[in-house]
This record gives C-alpha cells, structure tokens and sequence, in this order.
C-alpha cells in the first residue's frame, strides 16, 4: 500500500439462531445452502464452489443489486464437523489480484432446544489503498449476511 501503514479491521460477532447445529454447520459446508444467503443484503451468488476440507478451497462471486460483482474465496486450514471452521478469505479485484487478506474462524455451539449459538470471528487487512473502504463495511456485510442465514435457517427447517 504505497508506504502507508496497512488498514485492518477485526470483528466478532455472536448470534442465536433458531435452528440446530447441524442445519446452520450445513448451511456454511453446502454450496447449494451457502449461495442462497451468503452477502449482504440484495446480493446473490451465481458463482459458489466450496471444497470443504481442510486444504479445501472454495470461491464466491457476489452480485451486487446493481450488477457489479465482488469475487473472493480461500483455503479451509481447520474444519472440525459440526463445530469449528477456519478458513481465510481472499477478496480479488475482477483480475484476480488480491485486495483483501482475511482469516475467519467460526464456531458452532449448541444453545438447546433446538438451536445454535454462533460466533464469527474475522480479520481483513486492506492490500491495496481503496480497499480500505470495504473494511469499513465489514460488520455491517457480515451481520446482513448473518441475518440472511437466520432467515434461511428458519425457514429450512
């Protein structure tokens, strides 16, 4: 980032949703079950690919509602089933070249009664200067989607 010091931005957030473990592990392990809540609010995902094991990798390319599209992915490193996963996400220009270096780890707990506290804990450092503007909308991006996964949760029960 031409000499200036690099932006980060780390955020955790914690939600209960209604719907068990297994469900909301499978809602972040299934292609098909990722690609309808994934993005913040609007967005849709004509591209979802997920190998999920670890050294797995999977890519995403959000389609914004006014047709742009915002490509990122990663590597799974740890994948304990239905209960943690790491994995680091890679936001890329529409070249390819990396703008965002992230790491995300989440975890999956059973709260009872049929639902499942979740934790996500993520880091982004912007790699290039206008990407330190996306960090700025990080939480609001990942709470959307995670509103998103609620409503997708509960209505695939």
């Amino acid at each position: 980032m031409s000499g200036a010091k690099p932006v980060e931005r780390e955020i955790t957030i914690t939600r209960v949703f209604n719907a068990p473990r297994d469900l909301v592990w499978k809602a972040w392990t299934d292609p098909q079950r990722l690609a309808r809540w994934w993005g913040p609010k609007g967005f849709s995902n004509p591209v979802c690919e997920l190998d999920a094991r670890v050294g797995g990798s999977w890519h995403i390319v959000m389609r914004a509602p006014d047709g742009a599209e915002y490509p990122c992915g990663g590597v799974y490193r740890e994948i304990v089933a239905p209960e943690r996963l790491v994995f680091t996400n890679i936001a890329t220009d529409k070249d390819g070249k990396p703008i965002i270096d992230g790491l995300t780890t989440v975890t999956f707990a059973d709260a009872g009664g049929g639902k499942t506290k979740l934790t996500l804990h993520t880091r982004g450092t912007a790699l290039v200067d206008y990407a330190a503007a996306y960090l700025q909308g990080m939480e609001t991006g990942w709470s959307q989607s995670l509103d998103r996964l609620a409503d997708f949760a509960a209505g695939a029960r």
